[in-house]
């Protein structure tokens, strides 16, 4: 029985680990060819590819080698993003940590965005699936200044494009998760454990996500099944959304 991805190419940034590499297996076993694409080497895929994609150029490049290697493109999953440390209070959070957040998290899906999608429309259609977070729709418990406006961005340009592209063919959609077990949160916990802990009291499944769950949905967006899906924010977030909850 063929897989719900069978014949078709994708393209994955940040996939080197967490919700990117859980994606790219997602993928593959359902049949698409995939090319892994971080900023270093040896992310997983039919094909890796080491890319800066906050450099217009490289970005033009990687979807180039891509259509000449497979074909075509029928996928995006934008995934690249940071969230560092030292991006927290809007009192406290330099101009430079500030670019260097949204340069990553909201210009890089604008350039894969913009460079990617004449590949799908001369596919004859595809999918886009846009990394968010739930913090896109809702105040952080943890003040991350840079990451909530980069990814807020991602969502209005993705409703934006979902509403662009509908009739030609092109899906646009906004995966937002919630709190996730990937190495970023564990490295969160090794450094500010109380901080971490946070993120979880409101979590009404009380755990994390995991890798897998989250990879799960992208697989749906990226699938025929959800063909009447687009400029869609697709919570994945344990009910954390959902929740009413006081500040402490």
């Amino acid at each position: 029985m063929p897989g719900r991805l069978e014949g078709k190419v994708a393209v994955v940034t940040g996939a080197a680990g967490g919700i990117g590499a859980a994606t790219v297996e997602a993928f593959q076993r359902e049949g698409a060819k995939v090319v892994g694409v971080d900023l270093l080497d040896g992310s997983p895929g039919d094909l890796a590819l080491a890319v800066d994609v906050t450099e217009e150029f490289a970005v033009q490049q990687m979807y180039a080698q891509v259509a000449e290697r497979f074909g075509r493109i029928d996928i995006l999953f934008n995934n690249a993003g940071i969230s560092p440390d030292d991006d927290t209070s809007v009192l406290e959070t330099t101009l430079e940590a500030w670019q260097r957040v949204q340069d990553v998290n909201l210009k890089s899906v604008f350039l894969c965005c913009k460079h990617g999608i004449p590949h799908l429309l001369e596919s004859g259609g595809g999918s886009v699936i846009n990394t968010a977070s739930f913090v896109a729709v809702m105040g952080a418990a943890t003040s991350q200044i840079s990451y909530t406006a980069s990814k807020g961005g991602v969502l209005a340009m993705t409703r934006e494009m979902g509403v662009e592209f509908a009739r030609r063919g092109v899906r646009v959609n906004a995966l937002c998760p919630g709190p996730v077990n990937t190495p970023l949160l564990q490295e969160l916990f090794a450094k500010d454990p109380e901080r971490a802990a946070r993120r979880l009291v409101h979590v009404p499944m009380g755990r994390f996500g995991t890798a897998e769950e989250i990879a799960n949905g992208v697989l749906f967006l990226a699938s025929d099944e959800s063909s009447f899906m687009t400029a869609a924010t697709f919570l994945v977030d344990g009910g954390l959304s959902g929740a009413y909850v006081t500040p402490e």
